[in-house]
This record gives C-alpha cells, sequence and structure tokens, in this order.
C-alpha cells in the first residue's frame, strides 16, 4: 500500500524534519509528503481543507489526524491499515490539518479520525510521530521484533 502525508505547513529544516525522513527511509512501503501552504483569512481551515483534499489520491482510504478522534493502540493502528490493504485500498492519506484544525469537508470525508493522545502536539512533531507510528505498523503486520509491546516473555528453560 502506498502511504501519503498531507499537511499545512511546511517543515523547512526543523529537526522534527529529520526524525520524519529517518522513518520514512525505513519503511518498505513509499510514503509521500505534501506540504499544503497556510491559508489566512477568513474560512481558513475550510480553505486548507480543499487543498488537503484535492491532494488525495483517487480511492484512498483516508484518515484525519484530530484530537477528538480515536486513539488506537500501535496494534489497533495496525490492523486498520492491514484490513484496508486487504480490501483493496492501494494508497492511504493522512491529513494533518492547520492551526485552526480540520473543516467539515475534511472530517466528512475521512474513513478514521485518528488522534494521538488527548494532549496537543506541534504538527510538526505530528509528521514524525506519524511516520514512526507507520513504521511500526509495518514492523508489527511482519512480525518484527521492533515492536514489543504486549508481547509474552519467551520461556526460559530453569536450570537444575
Amino acid at each position: 500500500m502506498r502511504l501519503a502525508v498531507v499537511a499545512v505547513g511546511r517543515m523547512r529544516g526543523d529537526p522534527a524534519a529529520a526524525l520524519f525522513e529517518r522513518y520514512r527511509k525505513r519503511l518498505r512501503a513509499p510514503l509521500a509528503l505534501t506540504e499544503i501552504e497556510v491559508v489566512a483569512g477568513p474560512a481558513r481551515a475550510r480553505r486548507e481543507g480543499e487543498r488537503l483534499l484535492a491532494a488525495v489520491p483517487a480511492g484512498a482510504a483516508v484518515a484525519v489526524l484530530d484530537e477528538s478522534g480515536e486513539m488506537l493502540s500501535s496494534e489497533g493502528f495496525a490492523r486498520r491499515l492491514a484490513s484496508w490493504r486487504d480490501s483493496g485500498r492501494r494508497d492511504c492519506a493522512f491529513l494533518i490539518g492547520g492551526a485552526d484544525g480540520h473543516g467539515e469537508n475534511v472530517l466528512s470525508r475521512a474513513d478514521l479520525r485518528l488522534s494521538l493522545g488527548a494532549m496537543t502536539w506541534p504538527h510538526l512533531l505530528v509528521r514524525a510521530m506519524l511516520a514512526e507510528q507507520l513504521y511500526r505498523a509495518e514492523t508489527i503486520l511482519a512480525d518484527h521484533p521492533y515492536h514489543r509491546g504486549r508481547q509474552k516473555p519467551a520461556f526460559r528453560a530453569r536450570a537444575n
């Protein structure tokens, strides 16, 4: 499955950009980043939303990063990606809004409203956190040891 992050704002050498790239390079699946210019003035969220949606590949599953969205475990996130992949979706786009969040035009298009927790995160850091979770999901689905959460401890023989 091809992955895309479509986000309002530019990274421009921010330290979070290096972290995003670190995980993007680790992924086997291609991960594209499209940055949308910040819009000023009235109806900002709606206008930014139009630009975000215009960058979504046709037929893609759309996950909208939203503070009021669903909080998934890493395993649950991996299962959601796998279900989209297994249902024939070739693309999945993750939309990160601007300072005013997402407009109703974006929220109504979402297949998933995803929250990374109850805290507010800088939007540039959200990109890096999302890239890491995409990599983690890939390793969970491949049964790779990178993700060790909730695994049963290995059996150890007792010495007599």
